[in-house]
């Protein structure tokens, strides 16, 4: 009985299709042509969008890394060891998308262009052209070229928010050098998430089963009305190879990118002073939420935007500007893409009861105060709150370390990202605490945090 239930639906569809392709003329069996006589394909299609995919090859120099017991001199004369090279050659190969014939922008991934000191473009029609990097953004994994040439074309950008699993889709690029190569699909999910996608933190991917292999990255994922829906940048396989299941950027996410790109040269992205997490079933209970739908506050940074906005821990925000939250990602990228200065409003839920407040995404720059009048060890490092922007938000209190100038005193001993927890074995919280234990000490012990390590450090 199971069995015939789930096959009588197929055989409806099979006499529905069954019809359907006596309707149609054919010239031989199975052949299905089009009324003036044609065969049904894409190949108009290709043949529109093709000039507008481009093949990008990079090529560049890295830090070559070695054995820290090969940098040691006496290491190399008593082993007779010859010097090691500092740097050494790397080469690549994408794809990218013509957006603007006029002002020749091209959009790709930031890994395809990353490192690059040269980048070529190769177009359809066989030109060859120098590339310049607008921009890149790692956190979306979007850059942006710029060529001088004529007679581009580019392609339309649709809206990617209006995509729905099952729409047709196509990919074109470069997999493994092959030029211009389309494969077709669907789209088999959407607002994915990758973790350890090269870095990349924004993440609200397409997924499709169109092929994607190594050399796609940058190319094109388009919809059957030749409109670009989406940069193709990863995939997920076992063996590097495809198995139907590749990603790409939404064009609306790398629309926004772009445009910040082009006006700033990159993105200028601010800080709102929150940290979420999502919000299972059990949260949604204890919280008074009847759907386990929105990003629960776990911390708000003091003095930060959030904070003025009268947002607490344990409230659940549930939109932004207007735009319902599912998840912690879905807050993170909304908040991620919008500008310094930009004014958003947040509905949030707080004791059972529906509230909205406003906030104004803070620039992280205006936030951060300068060491080198506090103390000369520390001079040419540049501290901050611990804010969103470091992977330890929300795990330590502390102060981050935002920049720290190249040959300063400060760079013997710290690195951006490190957070310092204690100094002279008392707890520092904010920046007023740091401030009130550095000025004036002659002597600095200090507890750094780095990554997933601590250790102490002496300045004097």
């Amino acid at each position: 009985m199971p069995t015939l239930t789930r096959f009588a639906p197929a055989r409806r569809l099979l006499a529905v299709a069954t019809l359907l392709l006596l309707a149609v003329p054919m010239t031989a069996p199975g052949q299905i042509i089009n009324p003036d006589g044609s065969m049904p394909s894409l190949a108009p299609l290709v043949e529109q969008v093709s000039p507008a995919v481009v093949n990008i090859s990079t090529s560049g120099t890295v830090e070559a890394q070695s054995n820290p017991l090969l940098n040691d001199p006496f290491f190399r004369r008593f082993f007779d060891v010859p010097e090691q090279p500092r740097q050494r050659q790397v080469q690549s190969l994408g794809s990218g998308v013509v957006v603007d014939a006029d002002a020749g922008y091209i959009l790709t991934n930031h890994h395809v262009i990353a490192n690059a000191d040269q980048i070529q473009i190769t177009f359809n029609d066989g030109r060859e052209l120098e590339a310049e990097t607008v921009g890149s953004d790692p956190e979306t994994d979007i850059a942006v070229l710029q060529v001088n040439a004529d007679a581009l074309a580019a392609l339309p950008m649709a809206d990617s928010d209006e995509l729905r699993v099952g729409d047709y889709a196509m990919a074109i690029g470069n997999p493994f050098g092959l030029e211009h190569t389309v494969t077709t699909g669907v789209v088999s999910g959407l607002e994915r998430t990758l973790p350890g996608n090269g870095g990349a933190r924004l993440q609200s991917f397409i997924q499709t089963d169109a092929s994607i292999n190594p050399g796609n990255s940058g190319g094109a994922l388009i919809n059957l009305r030749g409109e670009l829906v989406g940069i193709n940048t990863a995939i997920l396989s076992r063996s590097g190879g495809n198995i139907g299941i590749g990603f790409a950027v939404p064009v609306n996410m790398a629309r926004q990118v772009m445009e910040q790109i082009i006006e700033y040269g990159e993105v200028q992205r601010g800080v709102l002073g929150v940290r979420v997490q999502d919000l299972t079933p059990e949260m949604a209970e204890a919280f008074d939420i009847e759907r386990p739908n929105g990003a629960l506050v776990a911390q708000v940074t003091p003095n930060s935007p959030a904070a003025e906005a009268g947002l607490e821990a344990g409230d659940v925000i549930v939109e932004v500007n207007g735009t319902p939250v599912s998840d912690a990602n879905a807050m993170a990228n909304a908040i991620g893409l919008l500008r310094i200065g930009d004014e958003v409003n947040l509905a949030y839920v707080r004791d059972g009861e529906r509230r909205t407040t406003t906030a104004i995404v803070a620039d992280p720059a205006t936030r951060q105060v300068s060491a080198d009048s506090m103390h000369p060890g520390l001079a040419g490092a540049t501290f901050s709150e611990v804010d969103e922007r470091s992977p330890l938000f929300g795990e330590v209190r502390g102060v981050l370390v935002a920049e720290v100038a190249p040959g300063s005193p400060a760079a013997e001993y710290l690195r951006p990202g490190d957070v310092i927890t204690s100094v002279n074995r008392q707890d520092v919280r904010s920046l007023a605490e740091f401030r009130d234990r550095v000025e004036g000490a002659d002597q600095l012990l200090l507890n750094v945090r780095r990554g997933s390590g601590a250790f102490f450090i002496v300045i004097r």
